[in-house]
């Protein structure tokens, strides 16, 4: 960690609180959390993803929404409400073949109920396999389309003999509500940092149950600090639950300055950022310095409106600073588990979870701590040494912390016109942020500096 020790006009608050921060007992919880979490069968709408919140709102209190069956948000509609019990295959033993009691992934999600005998030629037209990953249990959906069917490893699948089969699912479509929940923490003002997470997969760890419990445990941290922005978390179902809440959250969105979603953050894959739409937002600014002073292997990609619900946050419309900071990014070669059994809970990796979680919050850190500054005393320099900011013996030239931050005065006073920001100052000085961001603070003390908003 790097930029949590911060003076912050004139005393110490906000990120000192970070020194006291244990990052492993974080991830503990994190991997506690998950365990809770996977079993139970999620969807885009329904009691699984109602279970899942209120799991989420023993640790942080969400606001919850509920938007009816039906309602036009946007060029979409929100579809009617699934729950399911049971579901399973028979054979004519009248052993079963596939048991969703043992694995949720075997239903096809947003299957319509069903109770018959058929043919291994119906049945074979409703059996989803993954030809390339004979051996897990694909994850396949049908939100949109009727439908019921099964999902298999192709290996169990090619050993299926050619019989009659008992079809089982015990399900319900019925008008009801698309749910989801948010947690807001209130800063200085109303701009407002965006953190956003899908809640709808099932038995799915890295996508993205991962991104969920960062999320929570993130959310848990920054409510016990004063912050400068606001921060909002939004734990949505993906695509149809991002764009129910933008359709509810229009007139407020100029507030955004900027934000990410969380998605595959636990693998062992290197950090990948995908930058916003605009593509040189503050937020992609930050997080490719706090990338670049990382000792981790990275990967930054211009944006796509192939992924997650950044696509719906930087649609043409909308156009938000929204990235995505992920590992091994959904449906990337060098993550074959994903949609599949094989995201399970050996899958995650909690160092991998842990420095995902510190990127995070390095990145709200710079994100809190830039600004932009005027110098008042633009002729020439200041005399540094009647305001204790100088050295008593001159002539010294120890690389210590105290030369640092000389350094870092001279940098600040010079570049400090109102219109560049710390940031910049930091890239272009190749001192640390946390460096020049004290420089800052002790300028702004003694009436050399004022931000400008």
């Amino acid at each position: 960690m790097k930029f949590f020790i911060i003076e912050t006009r004139g005393k110490l608050v906000n990120y000192k609180e970070f020194e006291k921060i244990d990052f492993n007992q974080i991830t503990d919880n994190m991997v506690s959390l998950l365990g809770k979490l996977y079993p139970i069968c999620r969807s885009i709408t329904g009691n699984g993803l109602r279970d899942t919140l209120k799991i989420i709102s023993d640790i942080i209190p969400l606001k919850i929404s509920e938007i009816p069956t039906g309602t036009d948000v946007f060029d979409w509609k929100i579809p009617q409400e699934w729950n399911i019990q049971d579901a399973y295959i028979k054979n004519k033993k009248g052993e079963k073949i596939v048991d969703f009691q043992k694995s949720n992934l075997h239903i096809l999600n947003y299957s319509r109920p069903i109770n018959k005998i058929i043919n291994y030629d119906e049945l074979k037209s409703h059996i989803f396999t993954d030809k390339n990953n004979p051996k897990n249990i694909p994850y396949r959906t049908s939100y949109y389309n009727k439908n019921w069917g099964f999902c298999m490893s192709e290996e169990q699948f090619r050993n299926l003999p050619k019989e009659d089969y008992e079809v089982v699912i015990n399900s319900t479509l019925d008008d009801g509500s698309l749910t989801y929940g948010e947690y807001f923490i209130k800063g200085q003002k109303e701009d407002e940092i965006l953190i956003s997470t899908y809640v709808c997969h099932p038995s799915l760890c890295n996508d993205n149950l991962s991104g969920v419990i960062l999320s929570v445990y993130l959310a848990n941290v920054l409510k016990k600090i004063s912050n400068k922005y606001s921060i909002r978390f939004l734990f949505a179902p993906e695509t149809i639950g991002a764009i129910a809440w933008l359709k509810n959250n229009e007139k407020n969105l100029d507030k955004i300055k900027g934000g990410l979603v969380a998605t595959c953050v636990g693998d062992s894959g290197k950090i990948s950022y995908k930058k916003t739409r605009i593509g040189n937002t503050e937020i992609d600014r930050i997080v490719k310095y706090v990338l670049d002073n990382s000792t981790n292997e990275f990967k930054i990609n211009e944006f796509s409106p192939i992924g997650s619900d950044e696509r719906q946050f930087c649609s043409p419309g909308f156009n938000l600073p929204i990235g995505s900071l992920t590992r091994s990014p959904p449906g990337s070669k060098k993550f074959k588990e994903y949609h599949s059994s094989s995201d399970n809970l050996s899958f995650i990796k909690k160092e991998s979870l842990k420095d995902s979680f510190e990127k995070y919050l390095e990145i709200i850190t710079v994100f809190e701590e830039n600004g932009k500054f005027e110098n008042l005393n633009p002729k020439c320099e200041p005399f540094l040494s009647k305001r204790s900011l100088y050295r008593e013996i001159g002539g010294q030239n120890n690389d210590n912390h105290d030369r640092i931050m000389e350094f870092a005065r001279k940098w600040v006073l010079s570049l400090s016109d109102g219109e560049t920001s710390v940031l910049e100052i930091a890239n272009k000085s190749k001192i640390a942020f946390k460096d020049i961001k004290n420089a800052v603070n002790s300028l702004v003390n003694v009436n050399l500096l004022k931000e400008v908003e």
